[in-house]
């Protein structure tokens, strides 16, 4: 029987890099994945696949809309080529992978294809084409999750789909309906209706984008609407029935009068459940919480105290990132190291365009928390890089302490938000006040020049507003 110092089940983004930082600490290593490819949900099904189709699905929207306006003329009827756009994501998909295999061979790790399942707290069987029984001093599980679904809604996959069936359809639907106005929902929402569908979108809460700061989804709501979505917010789904080719999705909304909306294609994007399903984590001793996610101590430690848990399977934003800082953190913990995780810290970022991004408190938690700020707004379309890419729509907003000007939290919409929100992430890791910000040069012309003009909002210095 093989022995390991850590064995590690699951290959997604927390289990893989937990995986790589184990072996760079020096210790022997297995990783224990049920599929035949590595890297879990996002690499396979989830943040990598459906950013491929979200760029090849912006590329032919400019193609269609503003291309001409650049000076760019294209002769003949411009086309959408699903089968190639679905191709080139997979092979996206495929190269990706592809280099998680390759840094396991770097760093020495063990793979192991099968479903992991705990014997007892140190030996793990491992079901595969054959049965394999190893044995480890310690064991990280990196699960994930999987969509969520609602209790009378049968999923068949084909008509009536999750996330992973929306991402390698055969047609562009003609009318799509979203159910949840999530991240999910609203970023294969937008790759469909850029295609040529018709997207409804049907939204329980109040609002779209319902955990992030309101502004933010209120300025999302407002472009998107711009954009041809039909958004229903206040409007409780209560069944969902397949008609041949046809799909009829009723609700109740907020006055509690019945909507009927009929479409071909339903998209459930409801949510993500922790997926524990086959890990006989009682033989372990292993405690889930009442909401059947795995409980673990400030040191991700479950119950069992040489078994630990990262990710979308413990507390906390389904979120790649989260997972990855969660794998180095047990991996340097096991290593006698003392890490440490702000969770207030971890972006969280929507991929439709413009994009959303988000970093420490909203308006609403600073409010519910009794804390005195000030706010400093800048839209988008005051800067010349704007105009000159034509992406005029979104703003930053900077909240800052009242009586500190230490930065709380930082939300924008915008081209490029995913990546502009790293700056917010570093300043608030430094404890930096929007001042600080506000005196720090930033290129001319870029999009975080609407950082620094945010920061100047907030102490009421804006230059260009």
């Amino acid at each position: 029987m093989s022995k390991y110092d850590v064995a590690i089940i699951g290959s997604g983004p927390g289990g893989y890099v937990a995986a790589i930082r184990c072996a760079q600490l020096g210790m022997k290593t297995a990783i224990i994945e049920k599929y035949s490819t590595l890297g879990g949900t996002c690499l396979n099904v989830g943040c990598i696949p459906s950013k491929a189709l979200l760029d090849s699905s912006h590329h032919y929207e400019d193609a269609v809309k503003h291309f001409e306006e650049h000076g760019i003329d294209i002769p003949g009827e411009i086309k959408v080529n699903l089968k190639q756009m679905i191709a080139r994501k997979q092979s996206v998909v495929d190269q990706t992978t592809g280099g998680i295999d390759f840094l396991m061979k770097k760093n020495k790790i063990d793979v192991y294809v099968g479903i992991g399942s705990f014997k007892d707290a140190t030996h793990i069987t491992i079901t595969g084409e054959e049965t394999t029984e190893i044995e480890a001093k310690n064991t990280i599980i990196a699960t994930g999750s999987k969509p969520s679904t609602l209790p009378f809604i049968k999923l068949d996959k084909e008509r009536v789909i999750t996330s992973t069936e929306a991402l390698k359809l055969k047609e562009i639907p003609k009318h799509l309906i979203v159910i949840g106005g999530g991240v999910i929902g609203l970023e294969l929402g937008q790759v469909y209706k850029r295609l040529g569908a018709e997207v409804s979108v049907v939204e329980y809460m109040d609002r779209i984008l319902p955990t992030m700061d309101s502004g933010i989804s209120k300025e999302l709501n407002k472009v998107l609407k711009k954009q041809k979505f039909k958004i229903n917010t206040s409007h409780k789904v209560k069944s969902v029935e397949r008609n041949g080719d046809e799909v009829i999705v009723k609700a109740d909304n907020k006055k509690g009068e019945e909507v009927t909306f009929t479409g071909d294609y339903v998209l459930v994007s409801v949510g993500r459940h922790a997926y524990t399903d086959g890990l006989n984590l009682e033989a372990a001793g292993v405690k889930l919480t009442e909401r059947g996610k795995v409980e673990v101590n400030e040191h991700l430690q479950t119950s069992a105290s040489n078994i630990y848990a990262i990710g979308d399977v413990i507390k906390g934003a389904m979120l790649a990132h989260k997972s990855e800082e969660e794998g180095v953190f047990v991996a340097e913990t096991l290593a006698g190291q003392k890490p440490h995780i702000d969770y207030n810290l971890i972006p969280g970022i929507v991929y439709t365009w413009p994009e959303v991004a988000s970093v420490g408190k909203t308006e609403e938690q600073l409010k519910e928390a009794a804390v005195e700020y000030k706010v400093g707004q800048f839209p988008m379309r005051a800067l010349g890089r704007s105009r000159a890419s034509m992406d005029l729509d979104g703003f930053v907003k900077i909240l800052a302490d009242k009586s500190t000007d230490e930065i709380l939290g930082v939300h924008m919409v915008g081209a490029r938000a995913a990546d502009m929100i790293a700056e917010a992430v570093v300043a608030m890791e430094y404890r930096a006040s929007a001042e600080d910000v506000s005196r720090m040069s930033h290129a001319h012309p870029t999009f975080t020049e609407a950082i620094k003009e945010a920061a100047l909002a907030a102490n009421d210095r804006a230059l260009h507003i």
